[in-house]
Formats: structure tokens, sequence, C-alpha cells
């Protein structure tokens, strides 16, 4: 909703000529993507062993601020919207500025606990919560005359409910004792440390011999046999490279699972089947969500703000199962994180196509799956790139794939869905006023599933070939994530 309220926005800025408020909105949405990668990267360190859930937690509550501010804007009753843009600016910065000096990495491989698991099953608790409680909240909004008093009430609890997972840092702190894993006492035992960093570079050149020596067979095997085989031929390797009986090679770049920079991940085809599979996936998901005023509005619906919290909930739903379930995936079955991108592609595309074939409810069903859609591919993909190409520079991995929904969406909304609905509408005109004494084409209105029908015919097809790269991605890092997740019940 708010992105649909910004694009319109900056067109009329545009058409005007008033260039000064273009720049401050500029300004302004580029500064949320400051505030969302500074919160994110550092959460993806400080919980290396949570990627999935941290990332779909953090994205979930990113997509959801717009109708949290718009409640909070409601609660106040502001004269003008004025007030609103005032509230926008000042609020968050406020808020941002006082908690700046806590968001940062401190070692969370040091500070694994038990207890994370359960923790973050309570604030995907509250998740779920939060988004029945808004969705209630919103349609009743739509549907009913709300006093003030009322709405106040409402917000209340909502902001209660938004402020429950504090409840985590404190318990932790003040009812609970900490106890050192054994990865934290290794990490605290200097000898030991040194004696890692001496040997590091040494490690890294026989881990790449080993990837080239063992056998195809070793990653079939349980996970005990091929910790076994791989440990022995590690130190024959060792053993051959002290004696000077081989020669190893060192490698040029780091290897999957390792740190890359931007530019050495620019050059690895993974990176970009994971990029051209994003485009294809969550360009079509935000094509939907602009135009889905549009699609509603073709179908005979007059009341269009359903639809749109609607997708927003869900779209905030799909962030938090993204990561929930691509984690129990990779935890339980070391498999691949990218799968988890392929099974919501195919949701996708079966969601695009019902749509095409004009069934009945076509709109409830793209609203809810679509949402899910989009919104799981924001949780799964950081966490899978930050597995694969590391941490050191994840914020500039991360804000190059976001580039890749706004690209899908200029290709697929700007020119295929636009210029199918202006060609259908001319139709439509044309035959209804053969003589063209009506309004001119700019301004004419496309009735039926037949506006968005063929748009989502193509884009099913984009979402079936994201879901062929996906697996393309799985084939080829099955290897990287048999490593990093070797025992699947830890």
């Amino acid at each position: 909703m708010m992105r649909l309220q910004y694009i319109y926005l900056a067109r009329q800025l545009l058409y005007q000529k008033n260039f000064e408020l273009c720049i401050l909105i500029f300004v302004g949405t580029n500064g949320e993507t400051y505030f969302n990668t500074g919160a994110l990267v550092s959460c993806v360190q400080n919980f290396p062993k949570s990627r999935g859930p941290v990332v779909g937690i953090l994205k979930g509550f990113a997509g959801l601020s717009g109708a949290i501010l718009t409640q909070i804007y409601a609660m106040m009753n502001f004269p003008n919207q004025a007030s609103l843009i005032f509230m926008v600016a000042v609020g968050p910065t406020v808020i941002i500025s006082a908690l700046m000096f806590i968001v940062r990495p401190v070692g969370g491989h040091k500070q694994f606990r038990q207890s994370d698991n359960s923790s973050f099953l309570f604030t995907y608790s509250i998740c779920l919560v939060l988004a029945a409680y808004l969705l209630t909240v919103l349609v009743l909004e739509d549907l009913v005359s709300l006093n003030q008093t009322l709405i106040i009430i409402l917000t209340v609890i909502l902001i209660v409910l938004i402020l429950l997972p504090i409840a985590i840092p404190i318990m932790l702190v003040f009812f609970s004792q900490p106890r050192p894993t054994t990865e934290e006492s290794l990490l605290l035992d200097p000898q030991k440390q040194e004696a890692g960093k001496m040997g590091q570079d040494e490690n890294e050149v026989i881990f790449s011999e080993v990837e080239d020596e063992k056998a195809s067979d070793v990653d079939s095997l349980p996970a005990s046999e091929r910790h076994k085989r791989i440990a022995h031929l590690q130190a024959k390797l060792f053993q051959a490279a002290a004696e000077g009986a081989v020669r190893v090679k060192r490698r040029k770049g780091p290897r999957r699972g390792e740190d890359f920079t931007l530019l050495q991940a620019l050059v690895k085809a993974d990176f970009w089947l994971i990029f051209i599979s994003l485009v294809l996936a969550s360009g079509s998901g935000l094509t939907v969500i602009d135009n889905l005023g549009q699609m509603c509005q073709s179908l005979g619906y007059s009341n269009t703000h359903i639809f749109v919290s609607m997708i927003s909930i869900f779209n905030f739903l799909g962030r938090i199962a993204g990561g929930y379930f691509s984690e129990n995936i990779i935890r339980h079955y070391a498999y691949p994180r990218p799968v988890a991108m392929a099974v919501v592609q195919v949701v996708m595309a079966i969601a695009l196509f019902f749509y095409a074939m004009g069934w009945p409810g076509a709109i409830y069903v793209v609203s809810v799956l679509i949402g899910l859609g989009y919104g799981a591919h924001w949780a799964i993909v950081p966490a899978a790139v930050s597995e694969l190409f590391g941490l050191k520079s994840f914020g500039s991995l991360y804000n190059f794939l976001t580039l890749a929904s706004p690209a899908g969406s200029l290709i697929f909304s700007g020119v295929i869905a636009s210029g199918i609905y202006d060609y259908e509408a001319k139709k439509q005109h044309q035959m209804l006023d053969p003589i063209g004494r009506a309004e001119e084409a700019e301004s004419l209105t496309c009735y039926g599933t037949i506006c968005y029908s063929i748009t989502c015919g193509i884009m099913s097809g984009l979402c079936a070939i994201a879901v062929v790269l996906s697996l393309i991605v799985v084939h080829r890092t099955k290897r990287v994530y048999a490593q990093l997740y070797a025992n699947p019940q830890t």
C-alpha cells in the first residue's frame, strides 16, 4: 500500500515539475534501506546459527511497518496529511537515534543458548497474533465506522503486542545464567585460538584439496562415516604436504561458504542464478501488488482496501514462514535453503495460473498466495546468500539483490501489464464506441478477467522458469550445505 502511494505521488510530482519534493522522497525511501541494512547485517552476524528466523522476523516487521504507522496515525487523529509526514519523519528518527548504539555485532557465536529455539518460537507466536489482530482491525475499519475512543484502545493493544518480544532479552539478562557451550569454551582458550590462527590458511588450502580428492560417493554416506572419511583424507594430505610429497595448490578467490566481496560474487554463476530467479519471481509478485487495486476494479470490486490489507498481511506471514520453514529444511535434512525458494515459486506460479484461467475467487487466491510467496523470498534469499557468500560483505550482496524486485516490476508492470491493459481497454472502448466520440484512450478503463489474465499467464510461465533456476542452485550447492550442516539433528 505504501509503495503504491509513493509511486503515485512520485508521478504527480514529476508531472508538476516539483523536483525538490522528488529529491526528498528519494532521500527518505533510501534512508529506510540504510536502516534496514544496518539492522539485518548486525542481526545475521549475531545469530549465525538461526539466520532464517532472524531474517524472516526482521523483514516481516519491515513489511508490516506501514500498516502499524497508519494505525498509530489514526489514533493520534491529526488534522491533515502534513502531520502524517511530520510524524513519519520525526518519530522513527528519534527512536533509531536512541537505539542505534545497541544495534551492532556482539559475537553471536559466543552467545548461543539452548533457549534460543524457544525464544524464536515465542517471537513467531507474537508475530502470528499480531498479523491476525492487525488484519481484524483493518477489516473493521473498512467495514464499520469506529469512534476515536475505540481506535485508541485498539492501537494501544497493537503497541503492547509489538513490545512483547522485549520480554525475551529481559528474561535472559536477569533471570537466566548462560552456560558456555563447547564452541564457546574452545573460543575462549587462548592457546587454541593462537593455534587456530596459525593453521587457518593451511586448513583452508587443505580443505580445497579434500574437495578435489574425495570420492563422489562420500556425500551419500551417513554423517558419522562421512566425517571419518574426510578427516582421514585430510590427515593424509597434511602429512603428504608436510613431507613434500604433494604440492598443495592455492586457489584464486574464495570458495562457496567463504567470505566473498561483491565483485567476487558477481563472477559466480550461483549468484546470478539466484538474482535472475529473484527477478522473475519477486518481480512478478511486485507487479501483482502494484496493480492489485486496478485488478480488483476490473473485476467489479468497489472496495479494494480489503484486498490490499490481505496481501500486506500475508506478505508479512510469508516472510515469517519463509524463514522458519527454510531453517527447518537445512537443520533437519541438511538440504540447500534455495529449495524453499523453488517451493514458493511453484506456489506463485499456481496462483498466477489460477487467475489467468479466470476461475471463481481468483482475486482471493492471488492475494493470499502471492502475498505469501513474495514475502517468503525476502526471508529465504538473504539467509541463503549469507551462507553461500559469507557475512563479510553481506550488506553489499543483499542490497544488490534488492535490485531484483524493481527491475522485474519495471519490465513486467511497466511494459507487459500496462501494455496489455491499455490494449484491452482500447479494444473494449472501440466495441462500445466505434466512432470514438467518448473520452481519450489514456483515461479508458478495462473490465473483466481479460485485463490481467494474459499478464498473469506470462508471469506464471516466468515463475516456472524461476523454479528451474532455483533447482539448479540446489543441485550446485548440495555439497556446501552438507558440509555446513553435516549433522542435521544438531
